[in-house]
């Protein structure tokens, strides 16, 4: 894997700038339509000042408020902001954390927490995410949804912007949103660890029994 040390600062203006441009209609779904950053490719960057977990009060798929900082405290967490209309990047960056999941002992897989924050609240609503991220991802995985400029200002918090839902002439619906997943350590419960759009199965099955333990990869 490729991995390199950046100032968290440098990455607050690298990943506010690297947005994923997804579109999706009832029948007419396309790719990104933006380019993507070299620095969101990288498989894992490695931040000399890690993020701090954002102040997230959001709703779980049981429509229950769901504190984020208070339910992930001490656990290995992946956060994630993206949406389930999304035709490519958010589905296959919920599959490959879901197959790398599975290849952990039964007791690190309980302890990882994946949270999949919607930036389409409007259309993500609880019963929406609890029926696509067991498809998308694994049952086990947290979906939240709540107020967009709540899910904004927490996105920021992690240096990760997304931008509102906008519905094109033809009924598309394209969302502009970074698509970073960010690890966060349970020793610390700090952002240690940044992955790009690009990183594989295997990059995140080879990290991931660190992460559980609370080290770097």
């Amino acid at each position: 894997m490729r991995k390199k040390t950046l100032p968290a600062a440098a990455l607050v203006v690298a990943a506010g700038l690297t947005l994923s441009a997804c579109s999706g209609g009832d029948d007419s779904a396309k790719g990104p339509v933006a380019d993507i950053s070299a620095q969101a490719n990288r498989p894992a960057t490695l931040l000399d000042q890690p993020y701090a977990k954002p102040n997230l009060v959001l709703t779980d798929t049981h429509g229950k408020k769901y504190d984020l900082r208070e339910r992930t405290k001490g656990r290995p967490t992946l956060i994630y902001f993206g949406y389930t209309h999304c035709p490519d990047v958010c589905p296959l960056t919920m599959s490959n954390l879901a197959i790398a999941k599975k290849q952990l002992p039964k007791a690190d897989q309980d302890k990882l927490q994946v949270v999949f924050v919607t930036t389409d609240p409007e259309r993500d609503t609880p019963a929406e995410l609890a029926k696509w991220l067991p498809s998308a991802g694994d049952p086990s995985f947290t979906g939240l949804t709540g107020d967009f400029s709540t899910i904004q200002a927490g996105a920021r918090q992690m240096g990760i912007g997304i931008d509102p839902p906008k519905k094109e002439k033809d009924g598309t619906v394209v969302s502009m949103h970074g698509a970073q997943v960010i690890a966060f350590s349970p020793k610390t419960d700090k952002g240690y660890v940044l992955y790009g759009e690009d990183t594989t199965v295997d990059d995140y099955a080879k990290d991931l029994p660190k992460l559980v333990r609370g080290e770097n990869p």
